[in-house]
């Protein structure tokens, strides 16, 4: 179940393409004012070029509560080059 998306495009009106991730909400317990979660979830996956439609049908077949993050379609899941 999607408990929480989390939205990093840049280009945020772009919806046929993107990259996804898909991580359990209890990740998130530590961050301020998080609702706590003890749903499970996996730790990580992801989805490369899907849209926007796909990608949240995928995220929300995981068990436990996840947290869906949502990226451009070349960014989020590559190496940042420093």
């Amino acid at each position: 179940m999607i408990a929480n998306i989390i939205d990093h495009r840049k280009q945020p009106y772009r919806y046929r393409k993107i990259n996804a991730v898909v991580e359990a909400s209890s990740h998130d317990n530590t961050a301020k004012d998080a609702d706590v979660s003890h749903a499970g979830g996996p730790d990580y996956d992801e989805l490369e070029h899907s849209s926007l439609a796909d990608a949240i049908l995928w995220a929300q077949n995981f068990g436990g509560e996840v947290t869906l993050y949502l990226y451009d379609q070349d960014g989020g899941i590559y190496p940042v080059e420093r």
